[in-house]
């Protein structure tokens, strides 16, 4: 279900991965109010609800505020009572096992209120902005848990950007922010607001896109500092222990997603950017 919410003005705060992560979510909720940014200028690319250990409480605060969310992998599966997260994972990998325990944590610590909201999501968005067509979508368009990161090329991103009808397309899924300008079209991922960017610092990620002049749309990454520890702690006394150490120290547990150009960028602190289309 694709879903049009008209034309948008003035600044558009996006953020991906709220993951069960509350403390995060209530942080970047914050944040948006003391930017003066309404909810229906702010939307969450999926995966409302994952490693963290407050799924119930996460998806509350995200229905309850109005913004507009999409239907990650996440909510899809737990909304058609698959028993996997769909997460795209090789069925022999590390981040596979793991998230077999973190998605039989969520299956069990989420109401039927909740999964059924998870349900009703639109699977895509899209707007126009500064005269520019926007399509949000989770993963890429091929397919809702395809992991497409900064290296992908840059024929195959214009191509699914082309297949959407669009100019810009704002995803999720993958965890890790970046802009990718190419031509007058644009690929733009904000991030996660619920797990680090694999950088080694417990930040995670959002974006603010505006106008500029002539024209022009302004990607601004920025980190979000919120109470880690907290949500660490919670975890651990849960059960979730391979994710609160992610929490804490800024590294996933497992980087087996990763091409081989991101997986050598572990450890590397990311600094906030702006990135201009013209």
């Amino acid at each position: 279900m694709i879903k049009n919410i008209g034309p948008l003005e003035d600044r558009i705060l996006v953020f991906g991965g709220p993951y069960s992560n509350l403390q995060a979510t209530q942080a970047i909720l914050e944040k948006a109010k003391a930017l003066s940014i309404p909810a229906n200028h702010i939307i969450c690319t999926g995966d409302v609800v994952a490693y963290c250990a407050q799924p119930e409480e996460t998806a509350c605060l995200v229905s309850e505020s109005s913004i507009h969310t999409i239907q990650g992998n996440c909510e899809e599966n737990l909304a058609n009572d698959i028993d996997h997260c769909g997460c795209g994972f090789d069925e022999e990998s590390l981040c596979n096992i793991l998230a077999n325990k973190w998605y039989q944590f969520l299956q069990k610590n989420i109401s039927q209120e909740m999964v059924s909201w998870m349900g009703s999501l639109p699977q895509r968005i899209e707007f126009t902005f500064s005269g520019k067509k926007f399509h949000a979508l989770h993963g890429a368009h091929r397919n809702i848990s395809e992991f497409l990161f900064a290296s992908q090329s840059d024929d195959d991103i214009l191509k699914q950007i082309e297949q959407t009808d669009s100019d810009i397309i704002l995803s999720g899924h993958s965890g890790l922010p970046f802009t990718k300008i190419i031509g007058d079209k644009a690929w733009h991922n904000a991030g996660a607001i619920g797990m680090p960017a694999n950088d080694g610092t417990a930040r995670t990620w959002y974006s603010i896109i505006r106008g500029g002049e002539d024209g022009e749309i302004i990607f601004e990454h920025h980190a979000l500092e919120y109470d880690h520890q907290k949500t660490a702690n919670i975890m651990k006394e849960s059960g979730l222990i391979d994710y609160a150490s992610a929490i804490e120290t800024g590294l996933w547990p497992s980087c087996d997603v990763l091409p081989a150009y991101e997986n050598a960028q572990t450890g590397q602190r990311i600094e906030e950017t702006k990135v201009v289309l013209i």
